[in-house]
C-alpha cells in the first residue's frame, strides 16, 4: 500500500491549524460580545427534545420538553426560570449589601419603591429575523442557527451539534502501552474530532510550550501540553508518576460542538519490560495490501474466569495478583492486539464490559469496528479493519438452540437421540458459534465468511466437541453455499482440542469414524457411535504448533485459524514466542503476557 510521504505530519498541521483558528475565533466572539449558545438536541425517533442554556445569574438550565408541544409554553417555562434566577441574584446582592439591581430588561420597579421588583423578561425565539410563531411545535420551532432572546440576552441555537455523550480514560495507565480513551458520540465522527494530550509538569523544571495551571490540581502543578494531537497517546517513560489530561472537540466534518476535558485519575506507571509480543510486532509493523488478510485468533482470558480464589491459588498461583488484575491485563491485550495491525480479529473468552469498555475503543482508534456475541459469562468478538472490509450479515447461533430446533441438524439430532445420556450432556452446553459475512471495501465481489468459536472445555468432552463442531461446520456450509455461494471460510476458535483428537481429525480429513476413540471420551455410559462427514477443504493455517496454552499443570495445541484451501492460502506465520519467552514467569498468563493461551497470527492470501 503506498502512503503520501509526511502524511501524518501534514494531517496533524491540518488540525493544528483549525484549532488555533477555532480558539482564535471563539476569543475572536468573546471580545465582540458574540452569542450564547443553547444546545438543542432532538432525535426523530424519542417523544421529547432537550434545551440546555446558561442564564444571566450563571445557573446552567437542562430543559425535556415533549416535541409536540407548541413552542409558546417552552418560551413562557424559560422565562418562568429566568425570574427565578434573576430573583435569586438579587437576593444574593442584597444579603451581601451590594448595590441595587440594575436595569436589564428584567426587573420592574415602582417609584419610592424598596428593591427592584423582578418581572418575567421578554422570551423570544427568532429564526432568520423573524419571530417564530407560539403555536409552531418544538420539533419545527428549535431550527439549527435560530436565536433565543431571554431579556438582552442573545443565544445561538445548535441542533443536534456533535457531543460527547460518554468519556473516560484507563484507570490503569503504563508506560510504552497505548491509552485509549472509551467516547461515546452523538451526530460526530472521531476522526473528524479534535484531541490535545497534556501531562502534569512543575513550573521551573522544563519550560513546556504550553503551560496552564489545573483548576483541579495544586497550584503548584501545570498542564504541560505534548505534541500529540489524536485519540491515541502512548506515555513515555518520562511520564511515569504523571498524570494526563486530554482535551477533546467533537467534530463532525463541518462543525464542532463544545469541548470537554477530563484527568486522569491514577498516574503513569512504568510497565513490565519486555513482553512476550514485542518480537512478534516486528513482523507486523504495517497494515497489508489489499490482497492479504492477516488473521488473529485470540483467548484473552474472561476476568469472570481470571478472578476467582481457584484460578489465584490452583491454576496461575505463579503469577503475580496484580497481573491477574483486569485493568492490568487490558493494557498488556490493547497494545498486543493494535500491534498486529490485523485485518480479522477473532477472540474467546470475552466479558462484555471489556468488549465494550476497552476493546472497542482501543481497536476503533486503530481502524478496526468489532460484533459481540454474548454466550453466558463472556462470549465472542470479532473485529474487522473498516478500510478493507464492511460488515455484511451476521448469522450467529448457539449449538444446543440450533440442534434443537433447525431443520438443517435434524439428521444429527436423530443420531443424537439414539443416545439420551450423550444427548442430555450437549443439550446442556452454552457453547456458541459466530459467523460474520465481510465484504471488500475495494472490490465488492469479495466476500468471506469468518466463523469465530470456543468449543466445550472438559477433557472428557470429546464426543461433545465432536457433535459441536459438525453443527458448526453445517452452519458455516449453510451461509457460504447457500446464503452466499463459493464465499471463502476463515474459521477461527478455542477448540480445546489437540491435533490428535477426533475433533481435529474430522475437520482435517472430512469425516470421522463411529468406532473413533472420542465417541466414548467420558465412558462407556455417555458413548454415542456415529460417523460424520462434511465437504469443506480445510486446514490449520498456522501448523499444529508445540502448544497455544500453556499453565503450568498443562501444555498443548487448542486454538486454531483453519481456512478454506480452495480459495485462500497462506503466505505468512508470525512466529510465536519462544519457549524461553513463555516460561520466564514459570507459565502463563504474567506480568508479561496477559493470558493463559497465545494468540495465532497469520497473514492469508486471496487465490
Amino acid at each position: 500500500m503506498w502512503r503520501l510521504p509526511g502524511l501524518r505530519a501534514a494531517l496533524r498541521r491540518i488540525r493544528t491549524a483549525v484549532e488555533q483558528l477555532s480558539r482564535a475565533e471563539a476569543e475572536s466572539e468573546k471580545a465582540a460580545g458574540a452569542m450564547e449558545r443553547a444546545v438543542v438536541r432532538c432525535v426523530p425517533s424519542e417523544p421529547k427534545l432537550s434545551l440546555s442554556f446558561a442564564l444571566a445569574d450563571g445557573s446552567h438550565k437542562n430543559m425535556q420538553r415533549d416535541q409536540s408541544e407548541p413552542l409558546g409554553r417552552v418560551l413562557s417555562r424559560i422565562a418562568t426560570n429566568a425570574l427565578k434566577g434573576h430573583a435569586k441574584a438579587a437576593a444574593a446582592k442584597k444579603s451581601r449589601k451590594s448595590r441595587p439591581n440594575a436595569s436589564g430588561g428584567a426587573s420592574c420597579s415602582g417609584p419610592g419603591s424598596e428593591p427592584a421588583v423582578a418581572c418575567e423578561p421578554v422570551v423570544k425565539l427568532y429564526y432568520r429575523e423573524e419571530a417564530v410563531a407560539e403555536d409552531v411545535l418544538n420539533v419545527d420551532a428549535w431550527q439549527d442557527g435560530a436565536v433565543l432572546q431571554i431579556g438582552d440576552v442573545k443565544y445561538k441555537v445548535e441542533r443536534n451539534p456533535p457531543a460527547f455523550t460518554e468519556l473516560q480514560l484507563p484507570r490503569y495507565i503504563m508506560a510504552g502501552f497505548p491509552v485509549c480513551p472509551k467516547l461515546g458520540l452523538e451526530f460526530g465522527d472521531p476522526a473528524s474530532s479534535l484531541f490535545r494530550w497534556y501531562k502534569e509538569a512543575k513550573p521551573g523544571a522544563a519550560e513546556p510550550e504550553v503551560g496552564v495551571p489545573s483548576p483541579l490540581s495544586p497550584s503548584s502543578l501545570f498542564w504541560a501540553e505534548t505534541e500529540v494531537q489524536e485519540r491515541v497517546y502512548t506515555p513515555s517513560n518520562a511520564d511515569i508518576g504523571l498524570r494526563l489530561k486530554l482535551h477533546c472537540t467533537p467534530g463532525d466534518g463541518q462543525r464542532f460542538g463544545p469541548s470537554r476535558e477530563l484527568e486522569s485519575v491514577c498516574r503513569v506507571e512504568a510497565g513490565p519490560g519486555t513482553c512476550t509480543f514485542d518480537h512478534r510486532h516486528l513482523y507486523t509493523k504495517k497494515v497489508t495490501e489489499d490482497a492479504f488478510i492477516r488473521t488473529v485468533s485470540y483467548n484473552i482470558l474472561a476476568d469472570t474466569y481470571a478472578q476467582t480464589d481457584f484460578s489465584r491459588t490452583v491454576l496461575y498461583p505463579y503469577c503475580a495478583p496484580y497481573a491477574l488484575e483486569l485493568d492490568y491485563r487490558q493494557n498488556l491485550i490493547q497494545k498486543e492486539l493494535t500491534g498486529y495491525n490485523a485485518d480479522v480479529i477473532c477472540l474467546q473468552e470475552v466479558d462484555r464490559a471489556v468488549f465494550s469498555d476497552s476493546l472497542v475503543p482501543a481497536l476503533e482508534a486503530f481502524g478496526l469496528e468489532g460484533v459481540f456475541r454474548i454466550k453466558q459469562h463472556e462470549g465472542l468478538a470479532t473485529f474487522y479493519r473498516k478500510s478493507k472490509f464492511s460488515l455484511l450479515s451476521q448469522h450467529d447461533t448457539s449449538f444446543h438452540e440450533a440442534l434443537e430446533s433447525d431443520p438443517l441438524h435434524k439428521e444429527l439430532l436423530e443420531k443424537l437421540v439414539l443416545y439420551p445420556s450423550a444427548q442430555e450432556k450437549v443439550l446442556q452446553r452454552s457453547s456458541v458459534l459466530q459467523v460474520s459475512v465481510l465484504q471488500s471495501t475495494k472490490d465488492s465481489s469479495k466476500r468471506i465468511c469468518v466463523a469465530n468459536t470456543h468449543l466445550y472445555w472438559h477433557p472428557k468432552g470429546g464426543y461433545i466437541r465432536l457433535i459441536q463442531m459438525a453443527v458448526a461446520l453445517a452452519h458455516i456450509r449453510h451461509v457460504s453455499c447457500d446464503l452466499y455461494p463459493g464465499i471463502p471460510v476463515i474459521f477461527c476458535g478455542d477448540f480445546n482440542s489437540t491435533p490428535s483428537t477426533g475433533m481435529y481429525h474430522f475437520v482435517i480429513n472430512g469425516s470421522i469414524p463411529e468406532d473413533h476413540e472420542d465417541w466414548a471420551s467420558n465412558g462407556e455410559e455417555e458413548r454415542c457411535n456415529m460417523s460424520l462427514t462434511h465437504f469443506f477443504k480445510l486446514k490449520s493455517a498456522c501448523g499444529e504448533p508445540a502448544y497455544t496454552n500453556y499453565v503450568g499443570g498443562f501444555h498443548g495445541c487448542l486454538d486454531y485459524i483453519f481456512i478454506d484451501l480452495n480459495a485462500l492460502e497462506v503466505e505468512q506465520v508470525i512466529p510465536l514466542p519462544s519457549h524461553e519467552e513463555v516460561t520466564t514467569h514459570q507459565a502463563l498468563p504474567s506480568v508479561s503476557h496477559p493470558s493463559d493461551h497465545i494468540a495465532l497470527v497469520c497473514d492469508l492470501k486471496w487465490k
